[in-house]
Formats: structure tokens, C-alpha cells, sequence
């Protein structure tokens, strides 16, 4: 490619998660669990937290929003992780302006529950607004790349019973086990699907429970890089991201063996130190969201610039942002990357 041909941040994005050779690192942020609104694009766009949760008119509006404000080189819904927990039957409390929606009741008690658990209708309700957004987002056709967002099968099925108890009966039944995470997994891959018929043109598939830190190497390996894989597997997209969080040196070993493009990490993870694990895949990262809230603008373009000089293929927060993330900063972490 001739140096002085213009990306479209679309294609800067595909060409740097498949290891091509790119003008300069895209900067995105993924949306999901790995979430980009904050409380400066409500007001600018004047779309708030929770009814862009449910409609899809104010869900691509507020994506858009962000982009045209010099925000992230990418559109990203939804803007929380539990779109899927609602919809195999756990109780979601939908926060406000100021709170995402998180989880308050899980619907099942056991592994053992697994005839319970019921199917995922992801035409209906928040789900069905959520690729409704993809198709109007994709419409725009301005070349910023479309990412939908899936929660890890681990994670998930966390939601469904109590994550202490899921960890539990992973090692005391083993084949319960394995046999809830299969019905979890098949009940995203048709969401998965449909996010990329409808035009994504990336998935990100986020595990923040189903991590190294909380499961060891053997269970990591056994049930997150298992059933991540058979989300990824079966989706056609043309671009695969996954972020795990957490410190990952415990589960080096097996993350290679993850069907994904790039690797999205925490702030705590070396870039260097991970790309050695990872061959054949892009390093995405990991600007501390922490440093985004709370540092000025110098300071936050040399850390963008100090994830770049690590390694990263792909420049993105380290998680989902806080909401009080002022928009000048995210600008700056943009910027940082377009050299400016």
C-alpha cells in the first residue's frame, strides 16, 4: 500500500487486527463491557443513559455522537454486558444517567438447573434494539468500523447463577458443568450471529469473570478458551476481538489457542511481555481507565503513546470507561494516536 493512501478507520482496523501493515494504530474503544460513553456526550447529543439502553434510535445516535465529537474511531453498542443475562431470565437493574445496568438477580441456583434455562430470543427487546443500532450504524456507510459486543460464555453463565457457586461446581462437577457452559454458549452464538448480519464489521467477546486470575490455567483453559472459541467459531465477521481481564501471566500458555484477531488486556498487563504469547495476533491497549477519569491531557497522550511504543497493533482503554471521563481526555488519547 502506498504510504500516502488514506485509511478509512474501517479498513486501518481490519488491516491492524490481521497484522497488515498500517499508517498508524487505529484508537477505539469496543463498547460492550469495554463501554465509551460518558456523562459529556449525553449532554452534547442530548441523548442520556437508560432509554439509550432500550431504543435504537438513541443507542446509534449516542454512538455516533461520540465519534463526530472526536471521540473513538469506532461505533460501539451496546453500552453494558448484560444484554444477554437479561435475556436468559436474570433480573437487570437498568441504572440512570449516571449508572450502567448491571445485574441484580441471578435466575438459576446450580449448574444442575441447566433444563431451566431459558432460550434467548434476541429479536425481541434490548437485544433486537441492539442490532437494530448495528443496521442504522452501518447505514451511515462513513467508513468508522461497527463493533458489536458479545459477553464471554464464562461470563455469562457467571450472571445466571452466583459467580462463587459457578467457580464451585466447576471443580466439584466437572460434566454439569460442561454441559450448562454448551447451553450457554449455544444460546450466544445465535446473537453473535445476527450482530454480524447486521453489519458489524468486528465482534468483541469480553471475559471479565472468566479470567486467569479467577480460574487458574486448567479451568481457563477447559472453560473460557473452550467456549470462546465455539462463540468465535461459529460467527463470520471480519474481525474477532477479545478482551480478558486481569493479570494474564498465570494463563499465558493457553492464550494463543484463543480464535480471535486480537488480544484486549488490562492496564497491569506488559504489552511487550504478551506479544511473545501471542504470535499471529494483534495486541489491543491499554490505556488505564483510571488515568483517562483523572489525568490532564499531557499526561494521558504519553501514556497512549507509551501503549504504542509497548506493542500496541490496537490502542484502546483497559476496560470500559467511567462515565465521568471528561470528552477532552478521550480526545487527547485519540489524537495522541493520529500523531497530532
Amino acid at each position: 500500500m502506498d504510504k500516502n493512501t488514506p485509511y478509512t478507520p474501517t479498513r486501518r482496523l481490519c488491516d491492524a487486527a490481521r497484522g497488515r501493515a498500517v499508517d498508524r494504530p487505529p484508537c477505539i474503544c469496543p463498547g460492550g463491557m469495554m463501554n465509551m460513553i460518558n456523562h459529556d456526550i449525553m449532554v452534547q447529543s442530548g441523548i442520556y443513559w437508560p432509554q439509550a439502553h432500550f431504543d435504537a434510535q438513541s443507542m446509534a445516535g449516542m454512538a455516533a455522537a461520540l465519534r463526530q465529537a472526536g471521540g473513538f474511531e469506532n461505533y460501539g453498542v451496546p453500552f453494558c454486558v448484560t444484554v444477554e443475562a437479561e435475556g436468559m431470565g436474570a433480573r437487570v437493574d437498568m441504572g440512570g444517567e449516571n449508572v450502567e445496568p448491571h445485574v441484580v438477580e441471578s435466575p438459576l441456583a446450580s449448574v444442575e438447573d441447566v433444563a431451566s434455562l431459558p432460550p434467548f430470543d434476541y429479536t425481541q427487546g434490548r437485544a433486537a434494539a441492539v442490532l437494530e443500532s448495528i443496521r442504522l450504524l452501518k447505514a451511515r456507510g462513513d467508513g468508522v468500523p461497527v463493533i458489536g459486543n458479545i459477553c464471554g460464555p464464562v461470563s455469562a453463565a457467571g450472571t445466571l447463577i452466583d459467580m462463587a457457586k459457578l467457580l464451585v461446581e466447576f471443580l466439584k462437577k466437572p460434566e454439569e458443568s460442561h454441559r450448562f457452559m454448551q447451553s450457554v454458549a449455544a444460546r450466544l452464538i445465535p446473537y453473535a450471529r445476527a450482530q454480524a448480519e447486521a453489519g458489524a464489521d468486528a465482534v468483541c467477546l469480553s471475559e471479565p469473570s472468566g479470567t486467569g486470575e479467577i480460574l487458574g490455567l486448567r479451568l481457563f483453559r477447559d472453560f473460557t478458551v473452550r467456549y470462546v472459541n465455539q462463540v468465535l467459531d461459529a460467527i463470520d465477521v471480519p474481525v474477532k476481538l477479545v478482551h480478558i481481564c486481569g493479570k494474564l501471566r498465570s494463563v499465558y500458555p493457553a492464550l494463543g489457542e484463543i480464535h480471535c484477531d486480537a488480544i484486549s488486556v488490562d492496564s497491569v498487563v506488559n504489552l511487550a511481555e504478551l506479544r511473545l504469547h501471542v504470535p499471529g495476533k494483534a495486541v489491543m491497549g491499554n490505556v488505564s481507565t483510571h488515568a483517562l477519569a483523572t489525568m490532564d491531557r499531557d499526561k494521558l497522550r504519553g501514556l497512549t503513546q507509551a501503549s504504542i511504543r509497548a506493542g500496541a497493533d490496537i490502542v484502546a482503554p483497559a476496560c470500559g470507561i467511567p462515565i465521568s471521563t471528561p470528552l477532552d481526555n478521550i480526545r487527547a488519547m485519540v489524537s495522541a494516536c493520529q500523531g497530532e
